[in-house]
Order: structure tokens, then sequence, then C-alpha cells
């Protein structure tokens, strides 16, 4: 008996490249990758296909395909890559992409297709009112009212792009690396600049979904993504709930609302 078809899904990110191979719905595995601009197809190609292999899928049960990308000048080469891998071109999000979710802001084009599919997983959850904060590259927050749709959100600096800026900027000042400190006393430089990036990021957070909630007018889940959600999470009580894959479900569910009938 042949194995169930499964979905490749790719998520395109300014940092890396996360990855997820679905049966219906269920995520089997992911994998990561680094969103190295020069890149090839070829090695992209060999690369996904070694990995796939590792974790133990063959090439040919992966059915389907679909990416989210905000690295345009990557979305080409995984979308070469997907069509070697699976054998036909990917689903590409991006404009005129059936999602299910209206799009109210002034330019639904420039909204990154992150942060819908985000939207898109988040309220397929809850189903109902919901914001979601997303650490990337950059600290997004978008928020969806209780009719599922739309409605825009909050681009912050990220965590690690404000480290890199105090490091370059502040001739003094070490590199860090970015972890819940002793004390929000800082007694010693490090220390303090751990403390100013984590306690200032869920300052940062809290302030924002408190305004957030009160624009909305309605009661709202507020859930996390992202490599630091759980870290900012610990010390943040607006967030109620980390969604490690929570951007691969939505590209998922993208997926499905348009696959042929």
């Amino acid at each position: 008996m042949s194995a169930p078809s499964l979905l490749l899904v790719v998520d395109i990110g300014n940092t890396n490249t996360v990855l997820g191979v679905y049966r219906q719905a269920e995520l089997l595995d992911h994998f990561r990758l680094e969103s190295r601009r020069g890149a090839t197809a070829d090695e992209m190609a060999v690369l996904t296909t070694q990995l796939l292999d590792h974790k133990g899928f063959k090439t040919q049960d992966v059915a389907a395909a679909v990416i989210a990308s905000v690295v345009p000048q990557l979305t080409p080469i995984f979308t070469d890559v997907c069509q070697r891998v699976v054998g036909r071109a990917p689903l590409v999000v991006g404009p005129g992409t059936r999602t299910g979710m209206p799009i109210l802001i002034d330019n639904p084009r420039e909204v990154g297709a992150d942060r819908i599919v985000n939207a898109i997983a988040a309220f397929e959850l809850y189903k109902g009112p919901c914001i979601v904060v997303d650490f990337g590259t950059a600290t997004t927050f978008d928020v969806i009212n209780g009719k599922g749709q739309y409605l825009g959100g909050v681009i912050a600096p990220g965590i690690g792009i404000s480290a890199d800026a105090l490091f370059a900027r502040a001739a003094k000042l070490p590199r860090v690396e970015i972890q819940r400190p002793p004390s929000v006393i800082g007694k010693t430089t490090v220390h303090a600049i751990q403390a100013g990036l984590l306690w200032g990021y869920a300052g940062l957070v809290d302030g924002l979904v408190a305004r957030l909630k009160s624009a909305l007018g309605e009661p709202a889940k507020v859930c996390a993504t992202g490599g630091l959600a759980p870290l900012i999470a610990t010390e943040a009580p607006s967030i109620e709930q980390v969604l490690e894959f929570l951007t691969l479900d939505g590209l998922r569910l993208v997926w499905e609302r348009n696959r042929e009938v």
C-alpha cells in the first residue's frame, strides 16, 4: 500500500526558512535552513532532498507544496526547489490567493504573507477575535476581529535587531546572548543589557497588546510565535499561549482552501 500523500510547507523568513511536512492536519516533522540570499536552486534542491531523506520522507510521497515568503530574492529559488521535489509548481501565498480572510487595510498587498497565514491559523484555532505576536527579525502584532477579518497591526524592531544595533552603535557595549539575567537590576554590563532586552520587550508587548485590545473593542485571545516567543512569554502576562508552528499550520490551511476539488 502506498504512503498517504504529503504536503510540504515552506516559510521563508528574513533570517531562517522553515520547512514542514504534513499528512493531512498532522505536522510530521520540520527543519530549519538559513535564508541565504546567495543560495542557488541547485544547492537548495539537493539540501532539501537530503533533509527530507534524513527525516525519513520519500520525495515521491510529497504531492504538493505551499510557500510564504518575505524575501523576494528567495521566492523563485524555493519555487524551483518545490517544482523539482514535488514535480509541480507550489502555491505561493500572495495577492489573489484564496485565504478566506478579508484584509481590511489600505493596501492589502503590503501585508507580509507570513502575517496573513499566522492570522488565518490563529482565527481557525480560537474562532474569535485574537492578536498574534510574532517574534521574528521584526516583532509584529496582527489583529483579527470576531468576524474573522484582518484589521492590521504593529511592526516593531525585532529583539535581535535591537541587540545588534546596541552592539554596533555603542563602542563599549558587548554583544550578548538574549536570555534571562539573574535580576532586573543588572550587576554587570551583560546582565544590564539582557535585562533591557528581555523586560524591555516584555513591557513593549504588554503595552501594545493593551492598546490593541482597547482599539479592537472586544475581548481577544493573545498568542505568540517565533523563536523567542517562549522566553518573552514567561515575562509578558498578556501572552496567553505560545504556538511554535502557527505559521506552518496557516500555510497548510491556505493550501487546503486553494487545492483543486
